[in-house]
């Protein structure tokens, strides 16, 4: 008797141990091995355009596998790219696998006007009295007593990202990021460029703060002879800047 119970024991052991193989293999059969799309983008990342001067695309290639997948790719953008006016456009080459998974790569292009000669590059801080806030023509200096945080602002970059083209830190000038005292996030950043007639334009601008831009930024100017930047800006429908910044 113990011994049927034994081989019957072993037998039922035997037996769950092939349904449990067969489960392994079961499980092992649905991995799927998939390749990822490999873009190769032709020619630089970051490309420099004289304004005027025709543009033409260099193009993508795609690999999937170690085979050519060109013929997959999705390229928008190129259409966008207007080389008779200043600034960054961004064309994008993206293609998806069998599997559904995507991938993408972008390259940029920068329309400059290379007449331009003169450079805003530096560091600045506004005039406290010259700078005014709101229609009332109130000034930094009576914001920034009222509220205590700082005499005076400082540290306003101008950097150079292309010719006659630059990155601000904020072109709010100090306002929330000082005066207020709301910290970094709520520098409004810009790109503006600089014609051949010393007037400042905004390309674009953003305040990671409330994730909005500019209403606009007019009368841009900067005076090559006292190196005094000027411009005047709406934000929100309801905030009004006249700007000074002299060079530090």
């Amino acid at each position: 008797m113990k011994k049927i119970l034994f081989y019957s024991l072993t037998a039922c052991m035997v037996m769950l141990g092939f349904t449990s193989c067969n489960d392994d293999e079961d499980a092992l059969s649905d991995t799927k091995l998939t390749y990822y799309v490999d873009m190769q983008m032709q020619g630089d990342e970051f490309m420099l355009v004289p304004i005027g001067t025709p543009f033409v695309d260099p193009g993508c290639k795609a690999e999937l596998g170690g085979e050519d997948y060109t013929s997959n790719i999705i390229t928008t953008g190129v259409s966008d790219v207007d080389v008779n006016q200043v600034g960054f456009y961004d064309i994008v080459y993206s293609a998806v696998n069998p599997d559904g998974y995507a991938a993408s790569a972008t390259r940029t292009v920068c329309v400059y006007d290379p007449s331009v000669t003169e450079s805003l590059e530096g560091s600045y801080q506004p005039d406290m009295v010259g700078t005014k806030y709101g229609k009332k023509g109130y000034t930094f200096a009576d914001y920034a007593a009222s509220y205590g945080n700082t005499a005076q602002c400082t540290g306003i970059t101008f950097t150079e990202e292309a010719p006659g083209i630059y990155y601000v830190n904020d072109i709010f000038a100090g306002w929330y990021w000082q005066i207020r005292a709301y910290g970094t996030k709520y520098c409004m950043t810009a790109y503006v460029n600089l014609d051949k007639d010393n007037n400042v334009h905004l390309l674009s601008s953003y305040i990671s703060g409330w994730g909005d831009s500019l209403d606009y930024l007019e009368n841009g100017k900067y005076d090559t002879e006292t190196g005094v930047i000027t411009y005047s800006l709406s934000y929100a429908g309801q905030i009004f800047m006249d700007i000074v910044l002299n060079k530090e």
